[in-house]
């Protein structure tokens, strides 16, 4: 399955190695270039400098034939977008967003998921 990530923090860099580890094929998006070198040197997906809400960015990525998008930057507000735009414009059913905020992530229609915590 290929799967977008976008955020390229602590959690989506580990998102994007397991995944590729476990023989997706993963795009990851991050706004600045230098997050990327969380991936190791051994990464073989796919990183795509851009905002994650922007649609040409998402298209970059492959979220055409994408089957799953986790949205795992550090807000929530770009996360609940990034998710609306991969449902309701791309029609991909696998959406996660990080969501910090309790009162947020019951106000929106999307899957969401809470910060891990060790």
């Amino acid at each position: 399955m290929h799967v977008v990530i976008v955020g390229c923090g602590r959690v989506g860099s580990t998102l994007g190695r397991e995944l590729t580890k476990a023989g997706h094929t993963v795009a990851v998006i991050d706004r600045k270039p230098e997050a990327f070198s969380r991936l190791g040197e051994g990464f073989t997906g796919q990183t795509v400098v851009g905002i994650g809400f922007d649609r040409d960015v998402l298209v970059e990525a492959g979220i055409e034939r994408a089957g799953a998008l986790a949205s795992v930057t550090n807000g929530d507000n770009s996360n609940i977008l990034i998710a609306r735009v991969a449902r309701e414009e791309f029609g991909l059913e696998r959406v996660v967003a990080r969501i910090y905020d309790p009162k947020r992530a019951r106000s929106t229609n999307v899957s969401v998921s809470p910060p891990w915590r060790p």
